[in-house]
């Protein structure tokens, strides 16, 4: 593969792994929790996407709303009945209950779409553009990227600059002295649950029609974007999508260069090297202990 058009597959990558990434950041910065679950909600986006817009036909401008919709009603029940009755006892039996309700849900999603994989038309990824000769991407692949960026900047002036915004980053710091500012602790966790599900049926929406819809997409993806929030800094969404956006790119010159073979060794031998050389990630800042 070219130089150019791997850039632009990795940055495409890389996007999906920030979008998902972007999920474990709203979670953590409003709860303190962290979304386990954040996988299948991605396999939950894809198959609802693929049975609304490809086996049913139903127009974008329905079936892409309503895919989401349900990816935001799985965030909620999510949050209620897997996180929040954990968190009132002050437990964190929350992380394995995400992790466990995510395995059930894949396992529905093998139960009724089955186990082979299946294609995602899109108008934006039948024919390649061509960037240098011999080699194209697809017009997905430069638009994916732009979606990224756009979500991760809306994000960041919606959390810094909009009164709602701050009002739910203020629940993780004190709940109690939110409560007595009259914001809805409860509401604001939930909706961080919801738009943290949201963001993985656009990354869903977006990355089928390139990688096709299977029971089992989510898993990995949620892992490697789970790295990217760690290596981006939780705390930070610029951050997780930069690392995002690092992984997708080192993803891509790994397969083009090494074989895919040694993908995934490559992959994840960088996660253990950036943070060992930036603990607290790539914007992360350490915790300042009071005493």
């Amino acid at each position: 593969m070219s130089l150019l058009p791997a850039i632009i597959t990795g940055l495409a990558l890389g996007s999906m792994y920030g979008l998902l990434a972007l999920g474990f950041h709203v979670t953590y910065a409003v709860s303190g929790t962290v979304n386990f679950s954040q996988g299948s909600s991605m396999t939950l986006g894809a198959v609802a996407g693929y049975f609304f817009l490809v086996l049913w036909g139903w127009p974008g401008a329905l079936g892409i709303p309503a895919v989401l919709a349900i990816c935001a009603l799985y965030g909620l029940i999510i949050e209620r009945y897997a996180v929040r009755p954990f968190v009132q006892r002050g437990s964190d039996n929350w992380l394995m209950a995400t992790v466990a309700v995510g395995i059930i849900v894949d396992n529905l999603m093998l139960f009724v779409f089955g186990k082979e994989p299946r294609g995602f038309p899109s108008i934006l990824a039948v024919k390649p553009i061509q960037i240098v000769e011999g080699a194209g991407v697809y017009p997905l692949q430069l638009l994916i990227p732009v979606i990224g960026l756009l979500l991760a900047t809306a994000l960041h002036l919606f959390t810094r600059r909009t009164r709602h915004g701050v009002a739910m980053l203020a629940v993780v710091q004190n709940p109690g002295a939110a409560r007595l500012m009259g914001i809805d602790v409860g509401r604001a966790i939930a909706a961080s649950y919801a738009a943290s599900a949201v963001l993985a049926g656009i990354a869903a929406l977006l990355i089928a029609p390139l990688f096709n819809v299977s029971s089992e997409m989510g898993t990995l993806f949620g892992i490697k974007a789970f790295a990217a929030a760690i290596i981006g800094g939780l705390g930070s969404a610029w951050g997780v999508m930069l690392a995002g956006l690092c992984l997708g790119l080192i993803e891509v010159f790994a397969t083009s260069y090494l074989g895919s073979v040694y993908t995934q060794i490559i992959t994840f031998a960088s996660v253990i090297v950036i943070l060992v050389v930036l603990p607290h990630g790539l914007l992360g800042r350490a915790g300042v202990k009071k005493v």
